[in-house]
């Protein structure tokens, strides 16, 4: 039972990626039985990808750097956003047994339909409005804690979101649209009172509201982590991973999420392994790899490796997906 709320709105000059995620595992690891955070942040020109992505596939890496932009990789899955300060981000933090993805959801919008504006969850991930998506969510867990957050769309500069980011046509296409232009919407161009400010106040106590039983409280001060943890978010081996020459690729999109994989492989022996994947699930992607690795490429060594990861509650349905994969690959 949540008993103890506490609200973090980062400071405005505080717009640097590494900075603001590194905040944000932060506040993951001190979190406390009992406690909820809600955390309020902004990136200045910047594209996330999640945690198992290939930031090449996915953003214009070089022309993105060139131009004073930032890369950066999230702990949680899903896929590729551009944020820039047009952007309101929220972070949820609770531990596994106060963590409700639907309370969570409904306290955004709750703050946006007090603007006026008639807003809907869809799926597990997006919130819209009118079939236009303003807002996409993402996920993360440890064995005690979990966090969701998200990315309000305030002003869309998609000018900037088409230069950055590789998008997905055949995502698009499933949703029936044509462009990203056409799918997003951003809340400014609904409603008036809307600015980055306004909507950061109404969520603040649509927050502070939901919860009258425990005590509310103001966070001035980030957790001491910080600053180290920076430095992981800001390295290259975090955000570029690990880079090798591919000598056999492949590619599928399933239900879950699309993926590649990509193997190295000599003397039929997987020397090295790379997934990427869109998944929200962020475990198996590195379970799938190691277990791959210094392996025959045959069909009958790949799953006799990957078979144990099947009987995982959460991801095993995944993992079988990707062993008939391979094996129809080979």
């Amino acid at each position: 039972m949540i008993n103890e709320t506490f609200l973090y709105v980062s400071p405005k000059d505080s717009v640097c990626p590494y900075h603001n995620l590194a905040r944000e595992e932060a506040f993951l690891q001190g979190l406390l039985p009992g406690q909820m955070i809600l955390y309020l942040w902004q990136n200045k020109d910047t594209v996330v990808i999640g945690k198992n992505q290939n930031c090449f596939k996915e953003c214009r890496v070089s022309l993105l750097e060139e131009e004073g932009g930032h890369l950066a990789r999230r702990l949680s899955g899903g896929g590729a956003v551009f944020h820039d300060l047009g952007n309101l981000n929220y972070t949820f933090l609770a531990m596994k047994e106060d963590f409700d993805i639907a309370r969570q959801t409904g306290i955004i919008l709750e703050a946006v339909r007090s603007f006026g504006i008639p807003a809907g969850a869809t799926g597990r991930n997006d919130i819209e409005v009118n079939g236009r998506k303003f807002s996409g969510n993402a996920y993360y867990r440890t064995k005690g804690a979990c966090y969701q957050h998200g990315t309000l769309l305030v002003s869309v500069d998609e000018t900037k979101i088409d230069r950055y980011l590789n998008v997905d046509r055949e995502k698009l296409h499933s949703k029936g649209v044509d462009s990203v232009r056409s799918r997003v919407i951003g809340l400014s161009e609904l409603s008036d009172e809307i600015s980055v400010e306004s909507l950061k106040e109404r969520i603040a106590e649509t927050f502070r509201k939901a919860f009258p039983q425990a005590g509310f409280q103001v966070l001035q001060d980030e957790p001491e982590e910080t600053k180290k943890l920076a430095e992981k978010y800001s390295s290259s081996d975090w955000l570029y991973g690990n880079r090798f020459d591919y000598s056999y690729q492949i590619e599928r999109k399933f239900p879950w999420g699309k993926t590649e994989m990509h193997f190295s492989v000599i003397k039929g022996i997987i020397e090295q392994a790379a997934l990427f994947t869109d998944a929200l699930e962020t475990t198996f992607p590195e379970q799938i790899t190691q277990a791959l690795e210094g392996k025959r490429f045959t069909p009958e060594a790949v799953r006799e490796a990957l078979f144990p990861f099947a009987a995982d509650e959460s991801t095993g349905e995944i993992v079988l997906d990707i062993i008939n994969w391979i094996e129809e690959s080979m």
